[in-house]
Parts: C-alpha cells; structure tokens; sequence
C-alpha cells in the first residue's frame, strides 16, 4: 500500500516526531474525517508498505532523521511557490526554502523530490509576467536537484472565496495560463525539469506538458524496484490521476497559514487549537482514543504482485 503523508496537512513540517513515533511504533490511527468516532489502524509495517509520499513546503525539521527512514521506500512533494507572506503567512522565506530543497535532494537524490508549483493564482501583484520571471529564478536554483515539477492552478474552493476575493485572486483566463505555460516550458526545458500539470483540469498537452500524477506509480516502481499493481484513486476528484493510497493526515491542523488551502477550511484558528491537542506519543495525530470511539484494522496489503493481505 502507498501511504500519503499528507495532502491533508504538512506532517515534515509540523509533526515529524510523531510520525517517527508512528514509524517506531508501527501503525497509526486515522479518524474518518465525516466521523471522527470511526477510527482506522493503519499497519505501517515495511512489508505492506510500498511507499510513502510526503507533502510539504518545509522537510527541514525531518532532515536530520532521514535515516529512520531506511526500511521505507519514499519521496517528497515539495511545494515551492514565490509568494509572500499575504499569501502564504507562516512559511520561511523563499531563499531558505530552497536551500532546504537542495539539502534534501543531496541526501535522498533529485529523483525523489518532486518540485510543486502550486497553485498558480493572480492578482494584481503576482501577475503573469511575476510568474514567469519566478519560476524562471527558481528552475535555475533547483537545477540539477529535482527531475520532475508539477504544476497546479488554483481551485476556487467556496469556503477560501471570500479570503481570495479580498486579495483580488479572481479566475484564470486561458490566456494567462498559456502565456504562463509557453514560459514554464523554455525555463524548466533549460534545466533539465520534466514539467507535468497536476491534474487533467487544465489541459496542457498541445504544448508538451503532459498531465501527471502526484503519488506516481512509475516514480514509485524506480524507487521500490518491483512493479506495482493500482488502481486510479477512486477518492480522489475524476480529474485527478494518482494511485490509491491511504492518507494518515488530519483535515484543520496545518499551521502554514496559506490563503488557499482547503484542508483548514479557511480557519487558521481552529488550525491553531487543533494544534494545541497534539501529542507525539499518541497514536492519533491530535488527541486521544476516547469512550465511544470505534477502531477497527485496516486491510492493508503490499501493491506488489503477489502479496498477501496483513489483517
């Protein structure tokens, strides 16, 4: 099985010895978002787990335990945008990010640190030519330390309008993202970046940018070195294309402040107190088992061919 850790929050950031903890202890516990009270054991056993993806703008706090890592086979989604801090409130800034970029590639190998330029939005201070001149700046820093960029645009989710809307972030005209895409192509091609869109939404491909997938199963048979067997990930919206995974995040407990996130729903306080629950030794990721809560085994079995089921 693929772990995803996590699209639902930033777990280098902000819970990395808790996932270590998890690591150590074996298996973690995973409420259902639309019911806490139903709890799932994830086994994180090496033998089930084929690869884990990590989402990210900020690996630093993990760097120094990568080595806890060596049983797992693994890679990072690293989220590397130029905005400032009216958009993305709580990050370090863009000099240290990528420094923190190239320090990670050096020790796990560019192919296993994927670059994510996402989301694209506009306004009136980050407009088209912002973007280009950014991601041209940023391509040339990451040269030789990534192979792979994805691209994404920026989802209007009906919770975060009103914060976007107070920004002046309206929608992409088609325009913009072609003039965007035709620039983002010539710089990644000049360094050596395979550039993919991270979703079918946007479709790119007249001009050489294919649609990718973030939990990629050609990636993940590199990095595994055995073939996998999955299935598109029915959990996941239709335009999106990733494999099946098991995500082990909790929604409203990421404390990078960004203005456009749907996992905080827009409340950053909220985000702040759910923080204040969390505990490393437990095995849920903010707070306790509690009377009335429900935990049953999840199925987990290894992707490669001829694997058996754990529970």
């Amino acid at each position: 099985m693929i772990i995803s850790a996590s699209r639902r929050t930033d777990i280098p950031a902000f819970y990395a010895p808790w996932f270590f903890n998890r690591l150590r202890e074996g298996y973690v516990l995973v409420p259902n978002p639309f019911n806490p009270s139903a709890i799932s054991r994830v086994s994180l056993n090496p033998d089930v787990v084929d690869c884990i993806v990590f989402w990210t703008k900020n690996p630093a706090p993990m760097l120094p335990r990568l080595g806890e890592l060596a049983s797992y086979k693994y890679y990072f989604q690293f989220t590397l945008n130029p905005y400032g801090t009216d958009i993305e409130r709580h990050l370090p800034p863009l000099a240290r990010r990528i420094e923190i970029f190239k320090r990670l590639s050096d020790k796990i190998g560019r192919e296993r640190v994927v670059w994510r330029y996402d989301p694209i939005l506009t306004n009136e201070k980050y407009d088209v030519n912002f973007h280009c001149e950014a991601f041209d700046r940023i391509a040339h820093a990451l040269r030789g330390h990534t192979e792979t960029c994805m691209l994404g645009f920026i989802n209007h989710y009906r919770h975060i309008r009103s914060a976007l809307g107070a920004l002046g972030i309206g929608a992409l005209r088609r325009d913009e993202i072609e003039r965007m895409a035709v620039s983002f192509r010539q710089s990644a091609l000049n360094a050596s970046i395979a550039l993919n869109t991270c979703t079918v939404k946007i479709d790119l491909q007249h001009l050489d940018i294919p649609a990718g997938m973030c939990i990629d199963g050609r990636l993940i048979e590199r990095i595994a070195g055995y073939t996998v067997s999955a299935k598109k990930d029915k959990n996941q919206r239709q335009i999106c294309n990733c494999l099946e995974s098991i995500d082990i995040g909790t929604y409203e407990s990421c404390l990078n402040g960004c203005v456009y996130c749907y996992a905080i729903k827009g409340n950053y306080n909220t985000a702040q107190y759910n923080r204040w629950k969390h505990e490393p030794e437990s095995p849920l990721m903010l707070g306790h088992v509690e009377e009335g809560d429900v935990i049953r085994d999840r199925a987990m079995r290894s992707l490669r061919s001829g694997q058996r089921t754990l529970f």
